[in-house]
């Protein structure tokens, strides 16, 4: 999920708990242990490819909750004039930190919680990356102490802790998924019922939006192709209207700069992430005979700027010239 919603749960979550009677940090610990784990963006010095490699990595497990719930602590007790129970400020770093991969295991991109025993990408896909009405909830639950205080200064009434909205909010976040995971299983089923171009399915896939819960991306792979819908639960399926990718017929040469393209990092480590590629073969301009291999990311097309992409310039003779990873994190 994004830094806001990772931010506003561990504000919920220090309030709903009353963790505030733990110690009276819990506030801002909470806020830096929700976001702790996205530490790995360090890893983006060493260009895209690499941070594609290690984000959600090392720093997204339960076996490194642990130890990474020690670090909003310590920060906090730098700053902090006075000292504090050691022991309880733990405990809330430490529930603050497991809802961020409990987070991200909601969404399309993926969480890889089971390292270091297992490398294995597991999702849930059943809510976007940004989702407006979990955003819409936990704002509401964040300002809505903010407001009452001004309403109860106005009346001399006591002012409200919060901790009733912030616990309401908090509940609705596993009755969303939910919901939304009984649709999600709704739009695979819609899509995986259907022959496309007399072929049926080997796989199907159902991309949450931003928006409506009722609006998936429906993405169909078949023997021959793959197909990608706007699909709607409220509305007649059609499997004839959709954007259709034909696999590409690899010849000797095609086979041979895939092969080729395989043997590098740069593929080695997008395949390993990406669960619906699709590959694509052009000549290149120069030099002469060389083909330009190419592979997206179908989860996350776009088919004028792929937000993830893989390039290789493979010769005659079956060399590597040169291999490229594009990330544009805008079209994500």
């Amino acid at each position: 999920m994004d830094p806001l919603t990772h931010t506003l749960t561990g504000l919920a979550l220090a309030r709903a708990g009353g963790l505030k009677r733990l110690t009276v940090h819990a506030v801002p610990i909470a806020l830096l242990a929700a976001n702790a784990p996205d530490l790995d963006i360090v890893t983006a010095a060493g260009g895209s490819l690499n941070y594609l490699h290690y984000h959600r990595h090392l720093t997204h497990t339960f076996a490194a909750a642990p130890l990474l719930a020690l670090l909003p602590v310590l920060l906090v007790r730098l700053f902090a004039r006075k000292p504090f129970d050691w022991k309880w400020a733990y405990v809330v770093s430490l529930l603050a930190v497991l809802t961020h991969p409990l987070l991200d295991w909601m969404n399309v991109y993926g969480i890889r919680f089971l390292l270091p025993f297992s490398g294995e990408w597991r999702r849930l896909d059943i809510v976007s990356l940004v989702d407006v009405w979990i955003w819409a909830v936990l704002l509401l639950a964040a300002a809505a102490p903010l407001l009452s205080r001004l309403v109860s200064s106005e009346i001399g009434a006591r002012p409200p802790s919060g901790r009733g909205i912030a616990i309401a909010a908090l509940l609705f976040l596993p009755l969303y998924a939910f919901g939304r995971s009984l649709l999600h299983e709704r739009a695979l089923a819609v899509l995986d019922s259907r022959l496309y171009d007399g072929s049926p399915a080997v796989r199907v896939a159902a991309i949450p939006g931003a928006f409506s819960p009722f609006r998936w991306t429906g993405l169909v792979e078949t023997g021959p192709m793959y197909a990608l819908f706007d699909l709607s639960l409220l509305s007649q399926f059609d499997p004839a209207e959709g954007r259709f990718l034909y696999k590409p017929e690899m010849g000797p040469r095609e086979k041979a700069a895939a092969e080729a393209a395989l043997r590098t990092d740069t593929f080695k480590i997008f395949l390993d992430f990406s669960q619906y590629p699709y590959w694509r073969f052009t000549p290149a301009d120069t030099p002469e005979d060389a083909i330009r291999v190419e592979v997206v990311d179908l989860r996350f097309y776009n088919p004028a700027h792929p937000p993830f992409r893989v390039t290789a310039l493979v010769d005659r003779d079956g060399r590597v010239l040169e291999s490229s990873f594009s990330f544009d994190r805008s079209r994500k």
